[in-house]
């Protein structure tokens, strides 16, 4: 690790957000394992919220995926960008600041990451995201309840 990964660890333990990374991992049953650039990997993430193929929070790199799926470079890259972004945010703020990003991003693009300014800082593609086009609100609105509609109704 670098010095500068030596920081973003400690600062990221003192802010907690390391923390509640583990935490959560932790009531999602993950195997925690250490990965590269200060960050600790949580696989086989049980619960199913929230609806990603990995996400961070603090240095903890969660997932429901086994620790093979961190054997991508870039994705790793793009997870440790979050792990930066939660240091530079003084650690758990990042959560609802991500919520606020998500849902602009979805109102402009019908997509929760295209127009989210910390999945962009991250990398979109590293991340595995396609950037989609800012669309009228009107497309977003009919595409959001198409979904609605087609979702299995419950008992």
């Amino acid at each position: 690790m670098t010095a500068w990964q030596w920081v973003k660890v400690v600062g990221n333990f003192l802010n907690l957000s390391t923390l509640a990374g583990a935490f959560v991992g932790v009531l999602g049953r993950a195997k925690f394992t250490r990965g590269p650039r200060g960050l600790y990997f949580a696989n086989g993430y049980k619960l199913g919220f929230p609806v990603a193929g990995a996400f961070t929070i603090g240095n903890v790199v969660l997932s429901k995926h086994n620790r093979s799926y961190f054997d991508d470079a870039a994705l790793v890259r793009h997870e440790e960008r979050h792990s930066w972004q939660y240091f530079c945010l003084i650690g758990l703020p990042m959560l609802p600041l991500y919520v606020v990003g998500v849902v602009i991003s979805f109102l402009l693009t019908g997509d929760p990451a295209s127009r989210n300014p910390f999945e962009r800082l991250a990398n979109l593609k590293e991340g595995g995201y396609v950037e989609r086009p800012i669309q009228p609100l009107g497309k977003t609105v009919t595409q959001a309840f198409s979904v609605l509609r087609s979702r299995p109704k419950g008992p």
